[in-house]
């Protein structure tokens, strides 16, 4: 099970071909309209609002247009009831007179007049003389008005021409409650009275001028009289930040506030109009616009997806091919695979294919040098007779020499048994140091025998380095190339040291005092290349620098020093393990 928690993890955490292959496809899709929308609505969203800002503009110059000339209609129509001639002197008479029959007639006369010039105009409405202070203010009327009209209580729209306007107001007559503009101006009577000509647009006239159709949108329309204050405002609810900047003024044609637009006419008879639209209907438009591009976005994102699972699954079969062909090649190396006729995959194949015969050859090959290997271990197995026919000879010579009382030869031969015994055994590769040591002095003292003891032996030792594992064979090169190297005419010493360095590592150092050797020389000792390395043991320096590094590799210290008359040093450094450490 732990061998297979790598390969799941990979498993995991590899893209997915197919999740890659919709990403990019999608990507691919969705970029360019993505990239088109964004430059589409900067350019649209300019366009539009270039628009639709026009558009409101000439739709609230239209309507102030009109009631301009609204208004310009109530002056003419004021200046023909007070200052005609005519209509004046009948109703200045009429004042004057006292007798009732005669007042009567005249009075018809008067009305008489008035409703041709009301049906001469038809945007005008109620119209009354009117004579303030009166208990009946009301003179004359065309039509039925109420009896206590009092102009003060009308809102004061404008002073233009000499006349006073109101309104927006709920008109004075009494069977209606429309909203109208009105006019007050003074009739010049003869006497000490004062006579006022009241005139109101006609009942339907406000309504026509202040349209919603012409903007196409919900828009609120707000006046403002001569002196800068609010008269009139369409819908009640707006919020108190719009009313407030009403009120302040502004100077710009168009403003934004909170989430509204603003559009004001300013008219040159002194009055504004203002036009009030929310952005959300401002911009109704690209909304509109947005949610057409939001459903191609999403179509496009379905067509993206499906296009790419169609890809995919024409790519899937032919690799599901290419996976059971290799799941095959476990059951039946030596099957021809089977190709899709897709010729990338087919390409593939063909190297799989390619694969699978060098496979067979590799494996074939192998089974070959398997079958020489037994055939080597054999032959070796054979060769091992002498080694083993030695040792038992030198045990028979042993013996013999013993029984004869040869004690010297006893003890040479017994040398030479357990040096050849550590030699040629099955030991480990790994022992410690106290057997590397035992083996090693073994050594020197056969070789000092066959010296006649010409050279002496020291070895110092550190108790606590004994266990230390080591691989085989470390010491006995080294003295054996003190021995041959180091010999000299004066007495040799041959002096070896093995103690802890630090904590955690090892020294090993065999020192002689021998004529010393050359810089060439300790070359091919490392190299191999000395033909007295055949000598004794046979094992050369170079297998000490080898098995070395193969073993600790760069954590090892090795060097060899030397002084021409003077001797040698070869010192290592290794770090202190056990053999469980190595087997690790």
């Amino acid at each position: 099970m732990l061998a297979q928690q790598p390969a799941l993890h990979n498993r995991f955490a590899a893209r997915s071909l197919r999740r890659t292959l919709i990403f990019y496809v999608m990507l691919g899709c969705l970029l360019p309209l993505v990239l088109v929308g964004f430059l589409t609505y900067s350019s649209i969203y300019a366009i539009f609002s270039n628009k639709i800002q026009s558009g409101i503009s000439a739709s609230l110059g239209q309507e102030a247009v009109n009631l301009e000339n609204a208004i310009n209609n109530l002056d003419f129509a004021s200046k023909q009831f007070a200052l005609d001639g005519q209509i004046v002197d009948e109703v200045s008479d009429f004042l004057q007179e006292r007798q009732i029959s005669r007042k009567s007639q005249m009075m018809t006369a008067i009305d008489q007049k008035i409703n041709l010039v009301n049906f001469t105009n038809p945007y005008l409405g109620l119209t009354a003389y009117i004579m303030p202070g009166e208990e009946n203010p009301v003179l004359f009327s065309n039509l039925a008005m109420n009896p206590n009209f009092d102009s003060k209580v009308l809102p004061l729209f404008i002073h233009y021409n000499g006349a006073d306007y109101y309104g927006p107001h709920q008109t004075q007559y009494n069977s209606s409650n429309n909203m109208v503009f009105s006019e007050q101006r003074i009739v010049r009577v003869g006497g000490e009275q004062k006579l006022y000509i009241y005139l109101e647009t006609n009942y339907n006239l406000f309504r026509s001028i202040l349209q919603q159709q012409t903007y196409g949108m919900k828009v609120t329309h707000v006046l403002v009289n001569e002196q800068g204050s609010m008269t009139y405002m369409e819908d009640e609810s707006m919020p108190m930040q719009v009313r407030k900047a009403v009120d302040a003024g502004f100077p710009e044609l168009h403003k934004e506030v909170a989430d509204y637009h603003l559009f004001r006419y300013p008219s040159a008879q002194g009055w504004q109009l203002i036009a009030v639209v929310s952005k959300s209907a401002f911009n109704s438009e690209m909304y509109a616009w947005l949610s057409k591009m939001l459903v191609l976005a999403c179509s496009t994102l379905v067509f993206a997806l499906l296009l790419a699972l169609f890809i995919w699954k024409q790519i899937y079969r032919p690799l599901r091919k290419v996976n059971v062909e290799i799941v095959r090649m476990a059951e039946n190396r030596t099957s021809p695979v089977s190709f899709t006729n897709v010729e990338e995959f087919d390409f593939v194949l063909n190297n799989f294919q390619n694969m699978k015969t060098t496979v067979n050859d590799l494996i074939a090959e192998v089974a070959y040098k398997e079958k020489q290997k037994g055939q080597f271990e054999i032959e070796k197995l054979l060769s091992q007779i002498n080694p083993h026919f030695l040792h038992n000879t030198l045990n028979t010579v042993q013996w013999l020499a013993r029984m004869n009382g040869q004690k010297e030869i006893d003890k040479l031969v017994t040398l030479l048994v357990k040096v050849l015994h550590y030699n040629l055994g099955k030991q480990s590769l790994i022992v410690t140091v106290n057997e590397e040591i035992e083996a090693m002095t073994n050594y020197m003292e056969l070789q000092r025998i066959r010296y006649d003891y010409e050279f002496e032996f020291q070895l110092k030792v550190a108790g606590g380095v004994l266990q230390v594992a080591v691989p085989r064979f470390l010491l006995q090169p080294l003295v054996e190339n003190a021995i041959y190297h180091g010999m000299s005419d004066r007495t040799g010493r041959i002096v070896i040291t093995i103690e802890p360095v630090g904590d955690t590592e090892m020294l090993l150092r065999v020192e002689d005092n021998g004529s010393g050797i050359e810089p060439e020389t300790i070359a091919k000792l490392l190299s191999g290349d000395d033909s007295k390395a055949k000598r004794g043991l046979g094992i050369g320096l170079s297998y000490v620098n080898r098995m070395l590094r193969q073993f600790y590799n760069e954590q090892m210290q090795f060097r060899i020093e030397s002084e021409l008359g003077q001797g040698t040093v070869v010192t290592i450094v290794i770090p202190r393990k056990t053999k469980e450490e190595f087997d690790d």
